[in-house]
């Protein structure tokens, strides 16, 4: 028993071994999707809000955009017969970015000419001089509205005298002519980006809430589908796991059980030719020495009558007759041993009472026999022939070597097993020095019980009797007696 604790106990520590060195499906699934999840959750929320951050400076750009122009485009007109803007004109757009609503917005305002020339500038910088056109003021000239937020340097938030704004939104836009919509000049302005900022910040939030809560959806969802998976992934597992240990049992009982049949089949020839030399000894030690003493009682008789002599006694012909009376009594002994009787249709109870019936009658020995057999047991023929050839030999020996002194034999029964004991209150003997001998009885006792996969326990001390314990199995056959 502590045997197999142990093992079902290491076998438990190895399955845990191998769970925490071979990580199930879902875990695996759990440790991988996650960082691979979280970097394309971080990638596409950033670009979601980039995307969103350039769509609100756009539309606001747009707005503020058309909003200068309804007021600065009036002041342009002269461009279209003249080159340069009047000092009236300068004046009306000085006066527009002081102390107005639309002054507070913009930070900064220059008029640009097609050719790169500055025409005004909202703090007195750069006009009349020309510069290189980039993207934003060639965009405007061709028609179109653009902006974009632009850090600016320390040294430029100084010179408009802005320090506290680092970042600012750059636009521009195309001023057209009234009528004509012919695009005369681009207006360059900046405005701070606090309100931009607010409307992106919370358009960013929102559309991170999105993308977090549909990945974090996706990864659950996906989660619960894979742990599904590796559940039945895992019970299917545990389930081969379970019948390939049982078939490696199975196969390992089975091989050892070819193992003792052959060992059986083996030992058979041998105890069958010293069961033949035990008859043979039988026949020479009993009938034989009977009827060669009548043999040689009758062959004195013949040559005292072919001599002339007196014609024998009646007590040398009783001799005679007694010495053949024994010798057939001896030989009819042998017989009904070797003969086994009609017991197909007997139970389990009766052939053991009729085994102990028949030694009585013939020893003239007390054997109590007790028989527990439950209805349900059923026994096949070959159980029957093993119960009886048990029950004979064992009684034999405790006959021979114990005199059947307290002898007794217990059945038992039921759906599965048949246990049979036979008890003995005799002088007993060493078990190890007995089965060394090879013992006829003995071995062909065991031999029999294998052969029907069955188990033999035999127990004895000196002084302490005999006792043997065999259990046959019940129910596996495919003939049993109804």
């Amino acid at each position: 028993m502590p045997r197999v604790v142990g093992a079902h106990a290491a076998m438990i520590a190895s399955d845990i071994k191998n769970q925490l060195l071979r990580p199930s499906l879902a875990l695996q699934f759990l440790l991988l999707s996650f960082p691979i999840l979280l970097a394309t959750t971080l990638v596409i929320g950033s670009w979601i809000g980039q995307q969103v951050q350039n769509s609100v400076l756009r539309r606001l750009g747009g707005m503020t955009a058309l909003y200068v122009d309804g007021f600065i485009a009036p002041h342009v007109q002269t461009l279209v017969q003249a080159q340069d803007l009047s000092e009236r004109d300068r004046t009306a757009l000085g006066a527009l970015l002081s102390d107005t609503p639309l002054g507070q917005r913009i930070l900064l305002l220059k008029i640009w000419r097609a050719d790169g020339r500055v025409l005004f500038s909202s703090d007195g910088r750069g006009i009349g001089h020309t510069f290189a056109i980039d993207a934003g003021l060639a965009a405007a000239l061709g028609g179109e509205i653009s902006s974009e937020i632009t850090d600016r340097s320390e040294s430029e938030r100084h010179a408009h005298g802005q320090p506290g704004i680092p970042r600012v939104i750059e636009t521009y836009t195309p001023l057209h002519g009234m009528g004509t919509g012919v695009v005369l000049a681009a207006a360059e302005f900046y405005e701070a980006p606090h309100e931009i900022d607010i409307e992106v910040r919370a358009a960013k939030l929102r559309s991170w809430v999105v993308v977090a809560t549909a990945m974090g959806a996706m990864y659950v969802l996906l989660f619960a589908v894979v742990r599904r998976g590796s559940r039945t992934i895992g019970l299917q597992r545990a389930a081969l796991d379970d019948q390939v240990r049982q078939l490696t049992e199975l196969n390992q009982q089975n091989t050892r059980l070819h193992s003792r049949v052959a060992r059986a089949a083996q030992h058979g020839v041998v105890l069958n030719e010293t069961f033949l030399q035990r008859i043979s000894a039988d026949v020479h030690d009993g009938p034989g020495q009977d009827l060669g003493f009548a043999l040689m009682r009758l062959k004195n008789l013949g040559e005292r009558i072919a001599g002339g002599g007196p014609l024998c006694s009646g007590e040398e012909l009783d001799q005679v007759q007694l010495a053949v009376q024994s010798a057939l009594s001896d030989m009819r002994s042998i017989s009904s041993d070797l003969k086994l009787p009609d017991i197909a249709q007997l139970g389990v109870a009766d052939v053991a009472a009729r085994v102990v019936r028949d030694f009585q009658s013939k020893t003239r020995a007390e054997v109590q026999l007790h028989c527990a057999v439950q209805p349900a047991a059923r026994a096949s023929l070959p159980i029957k022939v093993t119960l009886y050839r048990l029950l004979q030999e064992a009684l034999a020996n405790a006959w021979r070597h114990a005199a059947c002194r307290n002898c007794r034999v217990d059945i038992s029964a039921d759906r599965q097993w048949l246990v049979i004991q036979v008890h003995d209150g005799g002088p007993g003997f060493d078990v190890e020095t007995g089965l060394a001998k090879q013992r006829l009885g003995l071995s062909g006792m065991r031999q029999r019980v294998e052969l029907q996969r069955g188990l033999f326990e035999l127990t004895s001390r000196p002084g302490a009797g005999t006792s043997i314990r065999v259990t046959l199995p019940l129910g596996e056959r495919d003939e049993v007696d109804d």
